[in-house]
């Protein structure tokens, strides 16, 4: 797209940025600039909520994981506290849903 003066190459950075856009979100600059503004503050918002969401979900699989074992959540993760093992929710999740094998030794630790 050939452009000519700043304000044009502001308007098109706008425009190309909102492509795909419905209706009028992609060819008015005012409209488009406006969406592109929203868009951005929710992929932000997004990103925080996507962690949020990553966090509640790796709970939810080690809890899964450890009651058959007689334990719950908050007191698989209290006695990890308390015997100094410095495993993370995330590669316990990871363990929970691919190797039940290394939760049931984690719990043994655990228990010694």
């Amino acid at each position: 797209m050939r452009v000519k003066s700043p304000r044009l190459r502001r308007h098109a950075k706008v425009l190309s940025a909102t492509k795909g856009y419905r209706m009028s979100k992609h060819r008015l600059y005012k409209v488009a600039h406006e969406a592109s503004i929203h868009a951005g503050q929710y992929a932000y918002v997004g990103r925080r909520k996507r962690k949020r969401d990553l966090r509640q979900l790796w709970i939810i699989r080690i809890n899964a994981a450890v009651r058959p074992l007689g334990l719950t959540y908050g007191k698989f993760i209290a006695a990890l506290k308390k015997s100094n093992i410095l495993l993370d929710r995330k590669i316990l999740s990871d363990l929970a849903v691919s190797d039940t094998n290394a939760i049931q030794e984690v719990v043994k630790k655990i228990n010694q």
